[in-house]
């Protein structure tokens, strides 16, 4: 079967539709699928719900979404560096669903393996628990979160096969590894395409199994933060 596109375009092709749920990885700005995420924008794709542990920032990954306002609801841990993300969800323009990071990372992780539901000791006794099923382990409360499996799932790697056996590279091997098990699609870009036989079996994070659709692709260095130290007077 033949996995890789000629380009974002084409490879999300068929694939979209509105209403979706969409896996976006990345952690801030490191490791996100910012070429999918714009070929997505252009798809025109509307209503969807996004997870991801952050929303971009303004004008860049899942905040030009926002921008042409085709994210109906987020499903995330962390919001702090967007703007456009607070104004619409103040303004009641934006459903969101908050989660603690790990417990995110975990609910992804258990939709890729196939597990419906787990219990979680993270959020007991907090707004977190509102509404959801809470039983005692060993004298100590637990909450029910549910596993989440996405209609469409985009990861960026640092290099990957033409047989879709991809390779992250240090922090963006973050949410990309457990969100590409758990898509129904998975589409990956990709810096580095080789063919098969030159990646080494053990240093390969996501089997090709998991990945549908690949895309060769090129990678902006963006800095999220920049911190400075002040230069001392002359």
């Amino acid at each position: 079967m033949k996995k890789v596109y000629k380009d974002a375009k084409s490879a999300l092709e068929g694939v979209v539709k509105d209403g979706m749920m969409v896996m976006a990885g990345g952690f801030g700005l490191c490791g996100m699928p910012e070429t999918l995420i714009k070929a997505l924008r252009d798809s025109g794709v509307k209503n969807l719900t996004c997870v991801s542990n952050n929303a971009g920032i303004d004008g860049a990954g899942l905040g030009l979404l926002l921008e042409t306002r085709q994210i109906k609801k987020m499903i995330a841990s962390y919001v702090g560096e967007n703007k456009l993300f607070a104004q619409q969800y103040l303004a009641g323009e934006l459903e969101i669903e908050f989660n603690p990071q790990g417990t995110m990372s975990e609910r992804i992780r258990a939709g890729g393996a196939g597990i419906a539901a787990f219990y979680t000791k993270t959020g007991a006794g907090t707004e977190i628990a509102k509404g959801k099923e809470e039983r005692v382990f060993n004298g100590e409360r637990f909450i029910m979160e549910t596993g989440l499996v996405a209609d469409l799932s985009l990861v960026h790697a640092w290099k990957g096969d033409t047989e879709g056996n991809l390779v992250y590279r240090k922090t963006a091997r973050n949410f990309n590894p457990m969100m590409a098990t758990a898509g129904r699609v998975t589409i990956a870009e990709v810096e580095h395409l080789v063919q098969p036989g030159e990646l080494d079996g053990d240093m390969i994070h996501t089997p090709g199994v998991y990945v549908q659709r690949i895309i060769h692709t090129t990678a902006e260095k963006r800095i999220e933060v920049r911190t400075t130290r002040k230069r001392q007077a002359a």
